[in-house]
């Protein structure tokens, strides 16, 4: 029992400091901007020396691209936003309604994560060709995961007469937005949870059949 206790303390300990570092990444991100921030600083903050951030990540425009990777996950396993269980989920309700539900809920937990962020990631990536070419997709990702959505809404019961996979992307897309979600939470003082009643009653009322 006790080797395995050491080996659990052994193998948790490099997470927390991974943990810590990424943390302190998006708060010094966020305050200063990517380019104002030095590797020294983040160390600092989070407590390790700098060779542990070049060990961790390699280098800075890595473990930007890490906090982003985690800032949509929420943690640090390699699962895709499609196959996680939240969106899973959603796929296999039974009716539109409650596949929109549980959409827009799980895209506002990932929002409120990324969206304080998304400015920041916007000017490091237009001060470094090198970052944004770590960000370079022909297709945006979260267009990606709001069509595979869509597609499945549109075959439901209970969704919207002549409403199309297509139609229903492009709301999807464009109301749960990370601008849209700044606007209201950071600009206009909203709650999440009053946002995420907002975006569901209005795409409701677009997507649903009442």
């Amino acid at each position: 029992m006790s080797q395995v206790n050491s080996e659990s303390k052994r193998t948790r300990k490099p997470k927390e400091t991974r943990r810590r570092m990424l943390e302190a990444a998006r708060e010094l991100f966020v305050q200063r901007g990517y380019g104002a921030t030095a590797l020294q600083e983040i160390a600092d903050r989070a407590g390790v020396a700098v060779q542990t951030i070049y060990f961790t990540f390699g280098n800075k425009r890595a473990l930007l691209k890490e906090l982003a990777d985690v800032s949509i996950a929420g943690d640090d396993e390699p699962i895709a936003t499609m196959d996680r269980p939240w969106f899973q989920e959603a796929l296999a309700a039974e009716t539109a309604d409650a596949q929109l539900r549980l959409h827009v809920h799980g895209t506002t937990r990932i929002l409120e994560r990324v969206a304080p962020i998304v400015e920041m990631l916007r000017a490091a990536a237009l001060a470094d060709p090198g970052i944004a070419e770590l960000f370079d997709q022909d297709t945006d990702p979260r267009f990606t995961v709001h069509t595979t959505a869509a597609r499945s809404l549109a075959t439901k019961p209970g969704i919207r007469h002549g409403v199309t996979a297509e139609h229903a992307a492009d709301l999807l897309f464009g109301l749960l937005s990370p601008e849209l979600y700044l606007l209201f939470v950071r600009d206009r003082g909203w709650s999440p949870d009053r946002w995420e009643s907002w975006a569901y009653d209005t795409l409701s009322s677009q997507l649903c059949s009442r």
